[in-house]
């Protein structure tokens, strides 16, 4: 009976292996087609070249420093993978304009974080990541879109990137302006906490930014 119990636990053991083994596989496919996704949005998109591989080390390193649990990251993680995904909906002419929209084509591009909640909805794995391709857009003081959610109402996650988006977008050329100094978007962060930004998270990402900065010193 014992030698017998111990084959069945033997097995069972290997069992669970074998189905983590394939779990991991799967998982490892999945990211590995979101980093494709979020490759060919770069590739359409010329002003944000390589701009989801920057922010997303720089957004989990921030969420860490925040608290954020570890089971939550693998969702971070993706959802900055995917962050514009919604810009596939939006059409060349808007999207590749070498020049300051107008009023009526920022209210097209102000659909994409609706398109990409359209999108990756009925995605069941991606469900827990839709925060920030939803609501990065949403502003601390309500102003922001496509809800116009205020504060704590907007999720943690679209928060923590909000600044981290920011940062990358301004330290980076446009056609229509050339890159600010970092310590020309520091001065704008902070100006901008309480109204964009959520106060606590820019302090965090500038005491972040500070750390690997002497680090790298």
């Amino acid at each position: 009976m014992l030698a017998g119990q111990a084959a069945i636990a033997i097995e069972d053991i290997q069992l669970l292996t074998d189905l983590q083994y394939h779990i991991n596989e799967l998982q490892a496919a999945y990211d590995t087609t979101l980093q494709g996704w979020a490759k060919a949005l770069e590739i359409r998109d010329a002003e944000t070249q390589n701009h989801s591989h920057r922010v997303t080390q720089i957004t989990l390193d921030l969420a860490k420093k925040l608290g954020v649990e570890e089971s939550q990251l693998i969702h971070i993680r993706r959802g900055t993978l995917l962050h514009d995904i919604g810009k596939m909906g939006i059409p060349d002419a808007i999207l590749n304009k070498p020049a300051p929209l107008t009023p009526e084509e920022w209210e097209v591009m102000r659909r994409h974080p609706q398109m990409a909640f359209d999108i990756l909805s009925g995605i069941p794995f991606l469900k827990p990541a839709l925060d920030i391709p939803y609501s990065h857009h949403e502003k601390w003081d309500g102003s922001g879109y496509p809800q116009g959610l205020k504060g704590e109402e907007i999720p943690l996650a679209a928060r923590i990137f909000a600044v981290v988006d920011v940062w990358d977008a301004l330290l980076s050329d446009r056609p229509y302006r050339p890159a600010w100094k970092k310590h020309e978007v520091i001065t704008y962060l902070r100006e901008q906490a309480g109204k964009h930004f959520d106060p606590k998270i820019v302090e965090a990402f500038i005491e972040l930014i500070s750390e690997e900065e002497g680090q790298d010193g």
